[in-house]
């Protein structure tokens, strides 16, 4: 019933916009609307829709809601697209998920389509995706209880003397023995980051190019994200940002730690940034745009005394947005960027990403993931939102 319900919207839309139908391919698309993520190509008409699966056909027909007969195995793209979208002479737009489809792929479907012309339905389905039904956020409840296991193992092993690789391999132990599934899915195409930002002393200040958050130095130039081999040393500060996926579904929760004490003035910061997030969690409500978020933050910000410093980076740049969506994918629409007229609704589940980073060092960062409803904001991750020492 879910997926049926999933794919009549799909077809509205590809009605609304005059298409012969849409071609998914991209594998969290496929298992949002058939419930099985085996290699599939799934096809949807005004009034039809079929699944190909290329590997894993038996797996594939006890995963998924659809009707035996709704799923076939696989042949060539040529014969798929052949037999549902038939005819030479080329008709109405085709639909697809242009924001992943290489240069190579976009031709053979071109070929196989008969000249029909590619249109992009990414779009589309984001817009559907960003508004979670129960079972979703019941699957996002179970990753953010998973990424609190990181967090209790955090609690249990955070000593100066060991490394951040040492810290960063207990919180991912953590996380997988409480359910993690041990990857996670960022919907960009050659996408390079290391299972999750973790960084100390002055490795807060890293941002790398390929993530626009803290990120920490990596083990290398080939994946300069995440946990480094520096030692920690008491007094320092450690960022872990590493995030959790269970059942498909993702949570994402940044906390700051002291490793054996914290000075003042970083127990004053880390206050005043809660208080920004605090103020954004407590005014969000169906309606409001992206761009409004943003606003209320950096205004928050400045009425609290840290303006210059928040979501400031160490080139001097600043954040454009101060959170983006959760889901099947770690990040998502909506982006909560400045000027977005977006739209928020209820059962958009967002991670609320904040930090802040002063001229002279002190860096902190706050994340939760939190769920729109009607009249209220839940906290969905449930570690303590304080600047813990250890």
């Amino acid at each position: 019933m879910l997926h049926s319900m999933r794919i009549r919207s799909l077809q509205e839309r590809i009605r609304d916009r005059d298409l012969a139908g849409a071609v998914l391919f991209h594998s969290r698309d496929v298992y949002y609307y058939s419930g099985t993520a085996q290699p599939a190509t799934l096809v949807v008409l005004p009034d039809d829709h079929r699944l190909f699966v290329r590997r894993g056909y038996e797996i594939a027909v006890l995963e998924s809601s659809y009707q035996k007969g709704r799923i076939a195995r696989a042949a060539s793209l040529e014969a798929i697209l052949g037999q549902m979208f038939p005819g030479t002479v080329p008709g109405k737009p085709v639909g697809t998920e242009m924001d992943v489809l290489t240069l190579n792929q976009a031709r053979l479907m071109e070929q196989a389509l008969g000249g029909r012309e590619l249109v992009d339905v990414s779009g589309d389905i984001l817009d559907r995706r960003a508004v979670k039904d129960a079972e979703e956020i019941e699957s996002i409840r179970k990753a953010c209880a998973a990424v609190h296991a990181g967090h209790l193992a955090v609690l249990s092993c955070l000593r100066a003397g060991m490394s951040e690789l040492e810290l960063t391999a207990a919180v991912e132990h953590g996380q997988r023995l409480a359910g993690h599934e041990g990857c996670y899915f960022m919907r960009v195409p050659d996408f390079v980051m290391s299972r999750g930002p973790l960084a100390s002393g002055p490795n807060l200040r890293c941002t790398s190019g390929t993530l626009f958050t803290l990120s920490g130095a990596g083990l290398s130039s080939a994946i300069p994200t995440g946990a480094s081999r520096r030692i920690l040393q008491t007094g320092d500060l450690v960022l872990v940002d590493i995030p959790a996926c269970i059942e498909g579904y993702h949570a994402d929760q940044s906390r700051t730690y002291a490793v054996g004490r914290a000075r003042q003035k970083a127990v004053d910061l880390f206050e005043r940034l809660r208080g920004v997030a605090d103020w954004v969690i407590s005014s969000l409500r169906p309606g409001m745009t992206c761009g409004d978020v943003f606003d209320m933050a950096m205004s928050r910000a400045e009425a609290l005394g840290i303006g210059d410093g928040f979501m400031r980076f160490h080139s001097g740049a600043r954040a454009h947005f101060v959170g983006h969506g959760v889901g099947l994918e770690l990040n998502e629409p909506p982006l909560l960027a400045r000027n977005s007229p977006k739209v928020l609704e209820a059962g958009m589940v967002l991670a609320l990403e904040m930090h802040l980073m002063e001229p002279e060092g002190l860096t902190l960062k706050l994340e939760d993931t939190v769920v729109i409803k009607p009249d209220e904001v839940e906290i969905l991750t449930s570690s303590p939102r304080e600047l813990m020492v250890v």
